[in-house]
């Protein structure tokens, strides 16, 4: 049986020598002074503790299963882990100093904090602390001292770049720096000198005097500091007063400057005497003396006409008002360059639909007039809109655009587009139709010249461009010079009943100049009506048989462009209209045609949505979509709707599958004739320029080879191959990627010579780091709430320990109180027997 814990501790202590036979006084009072012998016993005591307390320390949970050679011992004591005990005792000590307190502290306000030096150090002792407090102290009552100009030599002073001030040495450069002080004189430099010697003087005189000369007492500091102010003012003063002087003698010296040159060139001149200062006579006020003299004589009225005469001549002078600074041409370029970036992106975000806002969007309305009404925009003031045509990257009304430059709202009205076969022959010359304008509408570009009675006009013959004759430079006699303003188109056909087709742009001339919007209130609503009467005319003149001169519905359309600008609602309502009976009826006459020609001319045609373009541009792409060419008249109206389609799109670039649908369909058709196969193969090509950067081209325009070989369009079609195999070319067909032979994996197991269990064999270095990051996070993790809960149970602990000590101390108060009322009761119970029984003997 093995021997118990006592038997065990008594021979440990026994073999360690720390108990055994009985010891002198003298080898006990050798072995305390002996430091050797006491850490000798310490480290015996503590190893006997250690191997009788298992529990303290943390072992392996079993031992190797394989034998390792290392240079540990055999008998060597097993590895210590940890030593559990001491870390909970440790841990427990560190919340008692920082939990403990916090948790006293909870729900608590105010209180009182403890700053005295060395409070918060444990490592300082009490004499330290009391030694830190007293040279604290110290330094506080010297600092107070600092900017007494009295103390004594042996005290620091304040310093100015590390020199110390005293005043029982040499006032030198230290004190006032006089070289570095603007307006020193030399008079400072003596004055600094007497008071030197002042200072030497009194300083012998203070030492041969009686103490009871001396002063019973030192100035104070408001005294010394009133008396450096002093000087102080009076040293300025002093120098000011040096630079006046200098200023004065400068002054003479320059008006002797001209002739001293002179004479040191040879040249003297005789000085001419100086006149007389006149006799002058000032008021309080030191008034000038030609003012005065001014007013001497002159009456009340008179003085003040000439004050308002004055003012008015200052208010008016515009000489010290500043300009603009003139900028370089490159600045001029840039800022041109910048202007026309900002409006084309504004153009695309219509074009795509994007929402724009109020302050940037420019108008969609007829944009580029060229006639415009000055006195109009003027006398309207909100009802009549700015110019837009800068909105759209234009140039203002006065400026003509270059030759060959299209715009989106340019208005061109294409004779081979609008005239029949009978009554004109198509060109490719866009100029010469363009050329085909009346020349009452080219007068300047403002619609101010609407507001003239009548103009002298150039007189020219009548001239025909492509078969169709245009209107005559000089107007009938016979026109009256005063109309009715019509209402409305039935009104419009009785002032032109007899008015010549010709004249017709005239007479709106002058009923737009005589009902100008700024010549009464009323006429606003009376040129808007007016304005949809010659929408309907339009319409009206291209329906009749004969038809109408281009010119004149070119004329009449021009009118409504410049209007729409400032009535948009109304127009563009009268244009939605007739759109609705194109709807109803899908079978589209002259009249809608020309419609259709002056919507693309007056609105905006790349916005992604426009309440007039968009269902214009639907309504002719559902009747090429659904209608198949049974005549010629179809054949000739496809081509007109094609070409405004690819007129619309010319800036979008949007894809129009109807149009290429029936183009094929007219290119073999038996009813087109020479011309119109002409027409229709102008469109495909225009179509192929328009769309050529699309990446389906080789898909959409294919399908027209064969139509146009059977037609025998052979220019076309040639273009049309080429530009096919441009395309083509262009295509980067699907391919492999081309990259290195990859080897065929092996299955052959990878062996780690020095394989090591512990650690993590993984290729990809990302994965890798992840894993080790999770794992130090899932370590951190469980070490936080391990430490969590060792805090809440130190918690419950001290509540528990608190709530005890409260429940102790109210039942032993609770017990007092009861033990007092029961002994009180006791003794009135013990008096009132007492009393009662005296009464009963009595």
């Amino acid at each position: 049986m093995p021997p118990s814990q006592l038997k065990r501790l008594k021979t440990s202590l026994r073999e360690q020598g720390i108990t055994g036979p009985q010891k002198s006084k003298k080898q006990k009072k050798s072995q305390s002074k002996n430091a050797d012998h006491r850490e000798r016993r310490a480290s015996a005591l503590a190893s006997i503790r250690e191997s009788f307390n298992p529990f303290e320390f943390k072992h392996l949970a079993r031992p190797h299963k394989h034998e390792y050679v290392s240079a540990q011992a055999e008998n060597a004591p097993k590895k210590i882990l940890g030593r559990p005990g001491v870390t909970k005792s440790q841990g427990e000590e560190a919340r008692r100093k920082s939990l403990l307190p916090e948790m006293h502290r909870k729900n608590k306000v105010g209180g009182i904090l403890d700053r005295r030096i060395g409070e918060d150090d444990p490592t300082m002792s009490l004499e330290d602390k009391m030694m830190a407090r007293f040279e604290r102290e110290q330094q506080r009552k010297r600092g107070g001292n600092v900017f007494d100009l009295e103390d004594d030599a042996d005290e620091v002073e304040l310093t100015h770049g590390g020199q110390t001030l005293r005043f029982d040495d040499e006032i030198g450069e230290e004190d006032y720096d006089a070289a570095s002080i603007a307006g020193s004189s030399d008079d400072e430099d003596g004055f600094l000198k007497k008071k030197r010697r002042r200072e030497d003087v009194d300083g012998e005189a203070g030492d041969d005097a009686p103490a009871e000369e001396q002063p019973e007492r030192k100035k104070s500091k408001q005294e010394v500091m009133k008396e450096v102010i002093a000087k102080s003012k009076q040293h300025k003063y002093e120098r000011q007063a040096q630079k006046e002087d200098d200023e004065e003698l400068r002054d003479e010296l320059d008006k002797d400057l001209n002739d001293v040159l002179l004479a040191l060139r040879g040249h003297i001149n005789k000085k001419p005497e100086p006149e007389a200062p006149k006799s002058s006579q000032l008021n309080d006020f030191g008034m000038n003396a030609d003012r005065a003299a001014l007013l001497a004589g002159a009456t009340q009225q008179d003085k003040d006409r000439e004050y308002d005469t004055r003012v008015r001549q200052l208010l008016q002078d515009q000489r010290a008002k500043p300009t603009e600074r003139t900028k370089t041409e490159e600045e001029k370029a840039k800022e041109e360059a910048d202007r026309l970036k900002e409006l084309e992106q504004k153009r695309m975000k219509r074009m795509r639909g994007e929402p724009v806002s109020d302050d940037e969007e420019p108008r969609k309305k007829g944009a580029y007039e060229l006639e415009e009404d000055e006195d109009e925009d003027e006398d309207e003031d909100e009802d009549s809109l700015p110019d837009d045509a800068a909105e759209f990257g234009l140039k203002a009304p006065g400026q003509l655009r270059p030759d060959g430059v299209d715009d989106e709202d340019d208005f061109i009205m294409d004779d081979d587009l609008i005239a029949t076969d009978s009554e004109a022959d198509i060109s490719d010359d866009e100029s010469e139709a363009g050329s085909a304008i009346d020349d009452t509408m080219a007068m300047d570009d403002e619609d101010a010249d609407f507001l003239k009675d009548v103009m002298p006009e150039r007189k020219e013959q009548p001239k025909a461009v492509n078969g169709v004759l245009t209107l005559s430079a000089e107007p009938s006699s016979k026109l009256a010079y005063t109309y009715a303003c019509p209402r409305s188109h039935e009104e419009l056909l009785k002032v032109f009943k007899d008015v010549a087709i010709n004249d017709t742009s005239t007479v709106i001339q002058r009923i737009r100049a005589l009902y100008h919007a700024g010549l009464h209130a009323d006429n606003k609503n009376k040129l808007a009506d007016f304005a949809c009467a010659l929408i309907d005319h339009v319409s009206y003149l291209s329906n009749q048989t004969p038809v109408a001169p281009l010119a004149v519905i070119e004329a009449i359309i021009r009118h409504v462009h410049s209007m729409s600008r400032s009535y948009p609602v109304q127009i563009a309502t009268r244009f939605r209209e007739h759109l609705k009976q194109l709807q109803v009826s899908n079978d589209p006459t002259p009249g809608d045609l020309a419609l259709l020609s002056a919507i693309g001319s007056i609105f905006p045609t790349s916005d992604h949505f426009h309440q007039v373009v968009t269902p214009a541009v639907t309504l002719m792409a559902r009747w090429m979509g659904l209608t198949s060419p049974a005549s010629t008249k179809d054949v000739a109206t496809g081509a007109f709707v094609g070409a405004q389609c690819l007129h619309y799109q010319r800036l979008s670039k949007r894809y129009i599958p109807e149009f290429i649908r029936y183009t094929g369909l007219c290119l073999a058709s038996e009813h087109a004739t020479a011309t119109l196969l002409v027409a229709h193969s102008k469109n495909v090509i225009t179509a192929a320029e328009l769309w050529s950067t699309s990446p389906s081209f080789i898909e959409v325009f294919t399908p027209l080879l064969t139509p146009l070989k059977t037609s025998k369009q052979t220019s076309t079609l040639q273009n049309l191959q080429a530009r096919i195999s441009l395309a083509r070319s262009k295509r980067r067909p699907l391919l492999l990627h081309n990259h290195r032979p990859l080897p065929i994996k092996s299955n052959i197991p990878k062996f780690e010579e020095s394989f090591d269990p512990n650690r993590h064999y993984d290729p990809d270095k990302e994965r890798s780091e992840a894993k080790k990051l999770q794992k130090e996070y899932k370590r951190e993790r469980k070490g936080a709430l391990r430490e969590l809960r060792k805090d809440a149970n130190f918690i419950a602990r001290e509540s528990l320990k608190e709530k005890k000590e409260k429940d102790r101390a109210y039942e032993t108060k609770y017990r007092r109180l009861v033990a007092e009322i029961q002994g009180e009761e006791g003794r009135e119970k013990n008096a009132y027997e007492r009393e009662k029984k005296a009464r009963k003997r009595g």
